[in-house]
């Protein structure tokens, strides 16, 4: 698998494998003015079938690059064709915790990814257009995202999760390059406040956006997932939580990424049913 995405990466073009079909998506960003590379991972019966399918944006961690996810976990293909879902996964720099960040123009992830790249997928590939067919989630700083994400466009993802999320980024000002996105927590507490997706909930009162995350009790940002936990109880927002042995690392993910794509399978086979 290794030894195939490495020539993926060097010829940047499609490729076949034994059953789904990976692809390396650039797309030309005007809002950042560069090229942004994303992996996709394509059921087989997409290459055999007229059908449009839903997608999962998959978001990577800090420090971290749009390959990650894939290199990690191949059997992404497996489920791929299990759940007949379009997999998308999304180079979101090294730190741009997928926001716009108001002093660097070269990390414009939010608008980069919910209009530059939601265009660009539906535009090449045959999917469901709508927020019934998109759920996103990712890991770490890609946990952020995913709900900062949702939780400001509920009209472009109707599912949405979180693994070992950094969902409140306050507690590490000097850490994760975050100060290089908003500036030094001191002097600019409000920008800071704002940006922090724990302080996001008030967005999702009156919307149907179908939540997911967990984080393992060893984990660092285990406190910060429990206080969304207790803060979506308070605002009595429906969602699925779960803390179980683990730490941050890829021996954690690889099994939380399982949980979140059943679950959002079943958010696409209601909303099919509706």
């Amino acid at each position: 698998m290794k030894i195939r995405l490495a020539f993926l990466l060097l010829i940047y073009a499609s490729i076949s494998v034994e059953a789904a079909e990976v692809d390396t998506l650039i797309v030309e960003s005007k809002s950042m003015h560069k090229s942004v590379y994303n992996l996709v991972i394509l059921p087989d019966k997409s290459l055999t079938t007229n059908e449009t399918f839903p997608v999962v944006y998959l978001l990577h961690g800090a420090f971290g690059k749009f390959s990650n996810w894939y290199l990690e976990v191949p059997e992404l293909e497996n489920y791929a064709d299990q759940y007949d879902i379009i997999i998308v996964c999304p180079d979101g720099g090294y730190t741009s915790w997928y926001f716009d960040s108001p002093i660097d123009t070269t990390m414009q992830y939010e608008t980069y990814i919910a209009k530059e790249l939601i265009h660009a997928v539906d535009k090449k590939y045959s999917t469901v257009p709508n927020e019934k067919g998109r759920a996103i989630t990712g890991l770490s700083m890609g946990g952020h995202g995913a709900f900062y994400l949702a939780f400001k466009h509920p009209d472009i993802w109707g599912a949405a999760g979180s693994m070992s999320g950094g969902l409140d980024f306050r507690p590490f000002p000097e850490k994760w390059d975050i100060a290089k996105r908003l500036g030094n927590y001191a002097d600019n507490k409000e920008v800071w406040e704002e940006n922090t997706v724990i302080n996001m909930v008030n967005l999702l009162e009156g919307k149907k956006l179908k939540l997911i995350f967990d984080c393992g009790v060893d984990d660092f940002f285990y406190e910060v997932n429990n206080n969304m936990h207790e803060e979506l109880l308070a605002k009595n927002i429906a969602h699925d939580y779960t803390e179980r042995p683990g730490i941050h690392n890829w021996d954690y993910w690889i099994n939380s990424v399982k949980y979140q794509l059943l679950f959002f399978n079943e958010y696409f086979v209601s909303v099919t049913k509706n």
